[in-house]
């Protein structure tokens, strides 16, 4: 679950970390009144869970009491990258000397965490990981192990840091890393991490996002899961168990496990454009694939469906009947390919046929699309 920005701000500054006063308003009267806690000039920020906003006039500057009522009421209701803004962050504006970047996250090939020090950070960050990946200084931290402050100390040393600001920057980088690892976070950053024309620190940004299997640990964190996800059939999917990530294309996919559903799109994009990623995981039921079948099918534009299916442990032929109940119910009529391999595939192969789903023995996922190229009357 990601955080909004003055959530992750909030329990940053409870780590320690040194971030610009600020207040959250809903409404431009609220959005003036803040300016009893936060002092002019002023950055207000949209606060929606989506990178990028300062490129997509999400985040604008005001100086007077006037600019702020006027501003927030026109980010208010308006849509930044296709979220909605439904609040707003008030930031006091500090003097920028230089900007920096500091990360904390997950490196899951080698089962620790990485800690990140760039130095240069801002909106184009990506371009400067990409372009001078000298610029970025890492420490690897092996859990249960804590970043000891002589360790992050050596890493702004790296960095070319020295006297006082290496100090408060390795500071920051011991905070953020308190804070990641307190509330089991996937990823904490402040892009930028300022400092002042008076050589003070302070996060002007914050992102967190929390690992969604530890929030049971976390009564502090939000509730509103399910609302947070913006996009309707990506929180459908969260709500029936499924996990489904939209995409440009107009080929639906399902899949029953992550590893075949991403060798899935890889192979269906290579020749069509797949519209999602969605595996059903290992608990598949007639239910759950009558669900996750009339869920893919909501996209509009859609061309065909593609079902690839590794009956291992899961029961593919109950899965089927709910397939072929949707598909007869919603009367489909882009063409459906499946392939379903492994317990009782003859029967599955059956019930699958029974409403016209096209059936690739082959196992290989190369023959599915094939077959689906065929349908679609696609060019090999």
């Amino acid at each position: 679950m990601r955080l909004h920005e003055h959530e992750a701000a909030r329990l940053f500054q409870q780590a320690g970390v040194p971030v610009a006063s600020f207040a959250v308003a809903r409404t431009a009267d609220e959005a003036v009144a803040a300016l009893t806690k936060v002092e002019l000039p002023v950055v207000i920020k949209a606060q929606v869970l989506v990178g990028s906003r300062g490129k997509h006039g999400g985040i604008v500057m005001a100086d007077t009491a006037e600019e702020v009522r006027a501003k927030t009421a026109t980010l208010l209701g308006s849509s930044v990258r296709g979220f909605r803004v439904e609040s707003v962050m008030i930031s006091k504006r500090v003097s920028i000397a230089r900007e920096l970047y500091v990360g904390v996250t997950v490196d899951a090939v080698a089962g620790a965490i990485t800690v990140i020090l760039g130095t240069a950070g801002g909106i184009d960050v990506e371009t400067v990981a990409k372009e001078r990946p000298e610029a970025l200084f890492r420490k690897t931290v092996v859990p249960p192990a804590e970043l000891r402050g002589h360790e992050a100390r050596a890493l702004a040393r790296e960095a070319g840091f020295r006297g006082d600001l290496m100090v408060k920057i390795a500071d920051v980088l011991v905070s953020l890393y308190r804070a990641f690892r307190k509330h089991d976070a996937l990823i904490a950053e402040v892009n930028p991490l300022v400092v002042t024309t008076e050589e003070t620190l302070c996060a002007v940004d914050a992102v967190l996002e929390v690992d969604d299997s530890a929030l049971f640990r976390h009564p502090e964190m939000p509730k509103d899961t399910l609302a947070r996800i913006e996009h309707p059939i990506e929180r459908a999917a969260k709500q029936i168990g499924v996990s489904y990530v939209d995409l440009d294309g107009d080929i639906a996919i399902i899949s029953s496990g992550a590893g075949l559903g991403m060798a899935t799109m890889d192979v269906v994009g290579q020749r069509l454009k797949p519209a999602n990623f969605l595996e059903t995981g290992g608990g598949i039921t007639e239910e759950l694939m009558y669900k996750t079948t009339d869920l893919v099918l909501q996209k509009p534009g859609l061309r065909g469906l593609l079902i690839n299916l590794y009956g291992g442990i899961n029961p593919i032929h109950e899965g089927a009947k709910g397939i072929v109940r949707l598909l007869k119910e919603k009367q489909v009529t882009i063409p459906v390919v499946a392939k379903a391999l492994g317990n009782r595939q003859e029967e599955t192969w059956a019930t699958l046929r029974e409403a016209g789903v096209i059936i690739v023995t082959d196992i290989t996922t190369e023959a599915a699309v094939d077959a689906l190229c065929a349908a679609l009357d696609t060019p090999r």
